[in-house]
């Protein structure tokens, strides 16, 4: 097995582990609400119920959309606070994954290829036609793909991570669960702070925020932010730091309160990454990439992938802008609130990627990509807040958006050498490019040219609507039942104008081949009808004479050569070019609309939610819930996207298919997602607070996206599960010192899912997700003279060990590749660690590391493209640490 981690022993490990589990109960959650800050009072001596024990104050959520208390909330539901974000120096989702171990953050090629997976379910971002399977809102503003929210986390008041399916309330693609960020409110007093950083691989980070009133009615806040950072990869070839930082946001708020019934606020923001992203390290050569070697291009040496050295003659530039201006606006009618959140957004990216990850100079070229979507969302809900048993929020939610989706590969000078050396590796030395040019009769130099490539183009327009509800009963003081619904009607209409100029893709090795295999045989029978020695082939002069001077007898040879070549066409024994087909790399894609598809999907829906909610006591409430969710169908916007079966079939009959068409997944079919949960929350003021929940989840025809060494294949998993259980709470022995564990239990499985890319993946345990996933924290503020305070946070993360893939597909059987794949495994053993002197008068200054322990691990795997044999993967960052300055005021 190939050792995918460094750090401390085994035994040490699961000392800590068990040492920690002893000291603390589960927790991480912990949030405040500007409201809450006003109304809790704290003195020295006590702490309020449902408090936050960093901050002293109660834990308000809006998970439901309304405000309540963490403990109130009958949600499965963690919640991290800005001073948890400032002292463990996360500064994005990516990062947040280190203290909410139930959220999981992947990414692959590019910022684009960012995966955000919540109880194991999340969907790969690696297509611009798949929405995400977790939903992703800023201040109530759905973000509807990952990357238009990885940057640095803005002015933030708290992030909740909304685990399980949340349809109900949510709509859009929350099938999987909800990632809401919330921002902190414009406040009429002065204040704000300031904030710089620098660290190792010459990190520098400066952050700022201002707010306060501008009349007695109107307040604003400005908060802008800087990180750049050398990349932890270099290039070997070309010197470069790859997988580096380059970013920055700004972003500005207005709030009016004309009167005490009306509150508007408005929000516009901008953010912009400009980054070498992402670097691919080599994990096993295989012989298409020793011809590479052959050829003087490089790779690292796959026994050492942790050295932080890659070989790209491409410079892997990936850039993303996001923009959008929002405005909620929120009036209280008596006991009825109208809230009304309207919203503009676009993200655009710009990417640019070595095909091979190989420094063969202008092999393959490169691999580069632009996208864009403009999206307008609306939503108008009304709450009630009744002093009778009965409350309700009913509302309704409009989105639409526009996606524009390119990328384009070409060749470059150097790729023609590479395919000739193929040729000659696959035909055990009987052929080359030039001689396969002469035996298809094409010119000389038509194959494998600079300049041919595929030039990919996809448009999707979305349009969707949902209308849901939800409603509160109070059967008894204490037990409270509420039911929801929601329809959602989800429309799209995708256009494809894309081409392919590689012109040894256009050719039809069935077709072309026999006309070889035809050509030979009347060769070989005529030059033995002419006296040539045996097994001589007759020159094309020779077999124009004879057909003139013996029609009868060629007519003959002909009419039994083209049968003969007819029905071996499909026979790779006879038509040995058949085994050329792995060089056709880029083949034409059939675009649509066209006579037989005519690329729309109309998709609608019922969501629901029924949950009982009982109070056991003034500080232990339990809740049991069942829950749906939905998400409509996603295209395929690759240049791997291919019609259905019935749907192949019926443009072959009609000679409407292109050169090498194939059947396959042009569009995934909707999921929908089930949960059944039990759940107890539980806190004790100062003391603890601990949530456990028990929960069973499934997903149906979950939209899987899977790499298969030149493209992605879409598919539907019939069915995966997870039992799991999560606790999450905190102890504090003293007042100065605050214990937090966080732990979640999975059993992922695919229960059915026939038509893997893979194979039968039909009973298997689903690979990446760890079964045991824990966050290990502690925080100690003690109070010095003068009002000082000395603070030290850590937090441990660990995850059981897990087979980074399912399988690959280019290694013979896919069994072989299932095989391989279960010897690439990941164990994380990460710790983070500050130490802060905040002093009275604002400032704070800290030290930080995160990854202390410099371990080192494959986060993903792929069949390396073009190259047969092969593997190629990403690796995680190492250690990084530095020193911190704040000032608030």
């Amino acid at each position: 097995m190939i050792k995918t981690r460094t750090g401390f022993a085994g035994s040490a490990r699961f000392t800590l582990l068990a040492g920690a589990a002893a000291l603390a109960l589960p927790g991480i959650a912990h949030a405040q609400s500007a409201e809450a800050q006003e109304q809790v009072d704290v003195d020295s001596d006590s702490f309020p119920v449902a408090s936050d024990a960093e901050t002293g104050n109660q834990i308000v959520v809006t998970a439901t959309k309304r405000e309540q208390t963490l403990q109130d909330v009958p949600v499965a539901v963690s919640v991290t606070t800005a001073e948890t974000i400032e002292r463990a120096q996360i500064r994005d989702v990516t990062d947040l994954a280190s203290v909410v171990p139930s959220l999981r953050v992947t990414q692959s090629q590019s910022q684009f290829a960012t995966t955000y997976s919540i109880r194991g379910f999340g969907t790969s971002g690696n297509n611009i036609g798949l929405e995400p399977s977790v939903a992703v809102f800023v201040d109530g503003v759905y973000r509807s793909r990952a990357i238009a929210q990885i940057s640095d986390l803005p002015d933030i008041q708290r992030v909740e991570v909304l685990r399980g399916p949340q349809s109900t309330l949510f709509g859009k693609n929350a099938s999987a669960g909800v990632i809401s960020i919330v921002t902190k409110d414009p406040s009429y007093d002065f204040g704000g702070s300031v904030e710089a950083s620098y660290g190792n691989y010459d990190a520098f980070v400066a952050k700022g925020y201002l707010t306060g009133g501008l009349t007695d009615t109107i307040a604003a806040s400005l908060a802008g932010g800087y990180n750049r950072r050398d990349g932890y990869l270099t290039n070997a070839f070309n010197g470069d730091d790859v997988n580096n930082r380059n970013r920055w946001f700004a972003r500005g708020q207005l709030k009016f309160e004309p009167s005490d019934a009306l509150k508007v606020r408005l929000i516009a923001d901008y953010d912009e990454i400009d980054e070498k992203c992402c670097g691919v390290t080599a994990l096993l050569i295989g012989p298409f990439t020793q011809v590479i070697q052959s050829l003087g291009g490089r790779v690292n040496d796959p026994n050492r992938p942790f050295d932080n050295v890659i070989y790209s003659d491409v410079v892997p530039n990936s850039r993303v802008k996001n923009w959008g201006v929002s405005g909620q606006a929120d009036y209280e009618m008596g006991p009825v609130t109208l809230t009304s959140i309207t919203a503009y957004r676009t993200t655009e990216l710009n990417a640019n990627q070595d095909v091979d990850f190989t420094s063969l100079a202008s092999a393959t070229g490169a691999n580069i990509g632009q996208a864009k979507i403009e999206t307008f969302t609306q939503e108008l809900r009304f709450a009630s807040d009744f002093d009778g048993p009965l409350n309700f929020l009913v509302g309704g939610y409009y989105f639409n958006e526009k996606a524009d989706s390119a990328d384009q590969i070409v060749y470059g000078p150097g790729f023609r050498g590479y395919a000739n050396s193929l040729i000659t590796l696959l035909s055990q030395g009987q052929l080359n490019a030039s001689l396969l040019e002469t035996y298809f009769g094409v010119p000389q130099n038509t194959y494998w040219q600079a300049g041919q490539g595929f030039f990919n183009h996809f448009t999707q327009d979305n349009e969707a609507y949902s209308l849901f509800g939800n409603v509160d009963f109070e059967i008894t003081d204490a037990l409270t039942l509420t039911l929801g619904a929601n329809y959602t009607h989800d429309a799209k209409d995708v256009v494809s104008d894309s081409r392919s100029t590689d012109a040894f893709s256009n050719v039809n090795l069935v077709t072309a081949g026999a006309a070889v295999v035809r050509n030979q045989v009347i060769a070989q029978q005529v030059g033995a009808a002419i006296g040539l020695p045996a097994g001589s082939l007759a020159s094309p002069a020779q077999i124009g004479a004879f057909a003139v001077s013996q029609p009868t007898i060629f007519a003959a040879i002909n009419t039994g050569a083209t049968n003969f070549a007819n029905a071996n066409a499909t026979n790779p024994a006879v038509n040995s070019f058949l085994g050329l087909s792995a060089l056709q790399f880029l083949p034409p894609l059939q675009n649509i609309p066209n006579a037989v598809e005519d690329g729309k999907s109309r998709d609608s829906d019922w969501s629901w939610t029924a949950r009982l909610a009982y109070e056991i006591s003034p500080t232990l409430n339990a809740y049991v819930s069942y829950a749906t969710g939905f998400k409509a169908s996603s295209w395929n916007l690759s240049r791997d996207s291919r019609p259905l079966a019935a749907d192949y079939a019926q443009l072959v009959a009609q000679n409407l298919a292109v050169t090498n068409l194939r059947p396959g997944t042009r569009f995934a079919l909707p999921e929908n997602s089930t949960v059944y949960e039990l759940g107890l929350k539980g806190d004790w003021g100062r003391i603890a607070s601990a949530n456990l929940t028990f929960f069973k989840q499934s997903i149906t025809n979950f939209q899987t996206n899977t790499f298969v060494g030149a493209s992605f294949v879409f598919a539907n998993a019939p069915k995966q599960s997870t039992f799991g259980i999560e606790f999450d709470g905190r102890v504090s022995p003293t007042r100065d010192l605050s214990l937090f564990l966080a732990m979640t239990y999975l059993e992922p499985k695919y229960d059915s899912f026939p038509g893997s890319p893979l194979g039968d993946l039909s009973g298997r345990e689903i690979s990446n997700i760890p079964k045991i996933a824990a966050s290990f924290g502690m925080q100690y503020d003690k109070e010095l003279s003068g009002g000082n305070h000395l603070i030290f946070r850590g937090d441990y993360n660990y995850q059981s060990p897990v087979q980074v893939e399912e399988g690959f597909t280019k290694f013979g059987t896919p069994a072989a590749g299932i095989l391989l794949a279960s010897r690439y495994r990941r164990e994380v053993d990460d710790l983070n660690a500050s130490l802060t002197f905040a002093m009275q008068n604002g400032l704070e200054l800290s030290v930080w590391g995160r990854n202390i322990l410099n371990d080192r691990y494959i986060t993903g795997m792929f069949d390396s493209v073009a190259q047969d044999g092969s593997l190629s993967g990403y690796i995680n960052q190492p250690r990084t640490y530095g020193v911190a300055a704040r000032f608030k005021f």
